[in-house]
């Protein structure tokens, strides 16, 4: 409380801007890139504002990625303004404004329409950007974008390569275990095929012996039976064998 009592001025003062040396050509210098998507709903309209100056790079590139709705239009309208006035208008589902230098430095207008949908609503996917020769020369930064596409090339390559060789190692094992699988699955219906044939031949036998013992049997008693008739002789008839 002292120290605010016997400070005011420090607390109180006019606002003034972070940097006021700076002006806004100067704040808005430097390359930048964006890229985004958005969604249109039925007859909507998105701009969008960037920043330019004259004599350098400006670039914007658009894709319609999905389209919902009744009647369904995939065109989409894009108008490019510059500070004076109209520049351009792309009437397409995917197209790209030219990389041009801005005649005038100052805020460009995009603006992206879906008027061509009145109960639809889409999707576009936007890339757009300044390329300031200022902070860069464009030749050092075209190589250095060819070398991070090389670069990338070959990452991509052989992470392919490694991809391709495991799935090929892959499918030969599922090869090698389906083969072996198969041959198992041969060699149980074989041996189930071979108990089904050793059940009925036992089967068979066993009852052809069971057969045979009981014929003989009966036949063996018939036969001791015969040995033992009785028959009536002489006058006093007396049995006799």
């Amino acid at each position: 409380m002292l120290l605010l009592s016997f400070c005011p001025g420090v607390l109180a003062g006019p606002r003034t801007p972070p940097h006021p040396d700076i002006s806004d050509q100067q704040l808005f210098w430097g390359a930048d890139q964006y890229d985004f998507s958005v969604v249109l709903r039925a007859e909507a309209l998105e701009c969008f504002w960037h920043f330019a100056h004259q004599g350098e790079t400006f670039y914007l590139n658009f894709m319609v990625q999905w389209v919902t709705g009744v009647g369904l239009d995939r065109h989409l309208s894009v108008s490019v303004n510059a500070p004076s006035g109209l520049l351009l208008t792309v009437d397409d589902s995917r197209g790209q404004i030219p990389a041009s230098r801005p005649q005038e430095t100052g805020f460009y207008q995009m603006c992206c329409s879906n008027f061509h949908n009145h109960f639809g609503s889409m999707q576009v996917f936007l890339s757009f950007g300044v390329y300031y020769e200022g902070s860069q020369d464009s030749a050092h930064l075209k190589e250095e974008d060819q070398k991070k596409k090389e670069e990338a090339s070959r990452a991509l390559n052989s992470t392919l390569s490694i991809i391709q060789s495991s799935t090929h190692r892959v499918e030969v094992h599922v090869f090698h275990m389906f083969r072996h699988y198969s041959f198992g699955r041969m060699r149980k219906s074989a041996d189930h095929f071979l108990l089904l044939s050793n059940s009925q031949y036992i089967s068979w036998w066993s009852t052809a012996l069971s057969l045979l013992i009981v014929t003989s049997g009966y036949l063996q008693l018939l036969f001791l039976k015969r040995l033992f008739v009785t028959r009536l002789s002489g006058e006093d008839g007396r049995p006799r064998c």
